[in-house]
């Protein structure tokens, strides 16, 4: 019986301190998810706001690539019409379109906790107030929104998610050398461009922008010297002529365009065309656009693989 006694008394101990010690690993828990749940402020382009804790529903026109990058789904996805940024669809496919310049309506229908422009400019006819009625309004400041990577790096301190941000540029400038040295290998010194066809209206890639970026200046690929006497990029994108491109000198072309495009049909019909210098085989028909002409990680990733695919598997 007093075996019996102490086993129970010793039983009851233990069950007690078990108690004690579950219920301060909850405290502690609670404390650090209390710890982790804060009002972030910042200044933006229109002075302080208050990112608040709980932030879940954002809504970030024309940057969705962003936010994806830490793993976070927006609220609703830009759009301009049914047009979509197609390159995201995997996992946008049921999030909800809303007007690329954010009308008041649809912004109220979308409920955002967050709302984020990618500048000043974005801000349709002064509503910035409005905006802000809505929710918190986050301005992106020109200088960090044209750069994907410090695009990125804000987004991260907005939602605590500093860390994966860097983690995310640091695979990616890893991805870029590795690929970098496979082209270098395939192709040597050899140029290349890039067309954007849309429609009736011909794009040339200049050396700084969108896909031409990752081209020229993280994979090194080597520019044409049309390409070289090309002005800096513009904001405003102007056509160029089809019969211009008869001085396209590269080695290799990437002609971006939907499948089926008339303006495409034009094009490779054209003597202009067909009296290239680049040989057979060395031209290459991207079928999506939207990644070619945006900045994002995962647009440039994408961009990455295609490019690599098509120089160096012959």
């Amino acid at each position: 019986m007093l075996i019996e006694k102490q086993s129970i008394l010793l039983i009851s101990i233990l069950s007690f301190f078990l108690v004690l010690s579950a219920c301060g690993k909850q405290q502690n828990e609670g404390k650090q998810d209390t710890e982790k749940l804060k009002d972030v402020t910042v200044t933006d382009a229109m002075g302080e706001v208050t990112i608040p804790a709980d932030t879940k529903r954002i809504v970030a026109p024309y940057m969705e690539d962003a936010l994806l990058s830490l793993g976070i789904t927006p609220a609703a996805q830009w759009s301009i019409g049914e047009t979509v940024l197609d390159y995201l669809q995997k996992d946008l496919k049921d999030v909800p379109k809303i007007g690329w310049d954010l009308p008041l309506e649809q912004t109220i229908e979308a409920d955002p906790d967050l709302i984020i422009f990618s500048s000043a400019g974005a801000v349709q006819n002064g509503k910035y107030e409005e905006y802000k009625k809505i929710a918190p309004t986050y301005v992106f400041k020109d200088e960090d929104s044209s750069d994907w990577k410090k695009q990125l790096k804000v987004m991260g301190t907005l939602f605590g998610k500093e860390k994966e941000a860097n983690e995310k540029i640091a695979d990616y400038e890893k991805k870029v050398k590795a690929a970098s040295s496979d082209i270098k290998a395939a192709i040597g010194e050899e140029t290349a461009a890039i067309i954007w066809v849309a429609g009736d209206q011909y794009y040339l890639f200049e050396n700084n922008r969108f896909a031409a970026n990752v081209l020229y200046q993280e994979l090194g690929v080597a520019q044409p010297e049309m390409i070289k006497e090309l002005p800096k990029a513009e904001a405003t994108w102007q056509p160029v002529s089809l019969e211009s491109l008869s001085k396209l000198d590269a080695d290799h072309l990437f002609i971006v365009s939907k499948p089926g495009d008339a303006g495409l049909e034009k094009l490779k019909k054209s003597s202009i065309y067909n009296g290239l210098p680049v040989k057979a085989g060395n031209v290459y028909d991207m079928q999506d656009p939207t990644h070619w002409t945006i900045n994002g990680m995962i647009a440039n990733s994408l961009t990455i693989d295609e490019i690599t695919k098509a120089l160096t598997e012959k």
